[in-house]
């Protein structure tokens, strides 16, 4: 389990960011009312978009897994601070499931980035 644990997180956190594109990439209503909420609308919605498409990516290359992991802890951040500043925990009565999926995705970049802290070049062999 040791050996696959990476892979599978890898997955995880790629098939969330990917998941989650089609509705930022139709313009899906709640997709729309949440970047307008946050005055980031349609501008915004797109570039994080397609920022988190880039971050799938590299989390499925072996080798710039702490890249794509790095994106993954900002995109997250970003979205936890916007959750908890401008558009609240619950999002049109989604009971907090998307701000709970927020979190997690955090905590699961987290872990990647500290199981591959090692190939971070110039301080990775350091750490």
């Amino acid at each position: 389990m040791k050996k696959y644990f990476p892979l599978i997180l890898r997955i995880v956190v790629a098939v969330i960011l990917i998941q989650t594109l089609r509705f930022k990439f139709t313009a899906h209503p709640d997709s729309v009312f949440i970047f307008s909420q946050v005055g980031l609308e349609p501008v915004g919605r797109i570039g994080i978009g397609v920022t988190e498409l880039i971050a799938a990516i590299l989390l499925l290359i072996p080798r710039t897994v702490w890249l794509g992991a790095t994106l993954v802890i900002g995109i997250l951040a970003g979205a936890i601070i916007m959750h908890l500043t401008s558009i609240g925990i619950e999002v049109k009565g989604d009971g907090g499931t998307l701000f709970g999926m927020a979190i997690g995705t955090f905590i699961m970049g987290a872990i990647l980035l500290w199981l591959y802290r090692k190939q971070i070049p110039v301080i990775g062999e350091k750490l």
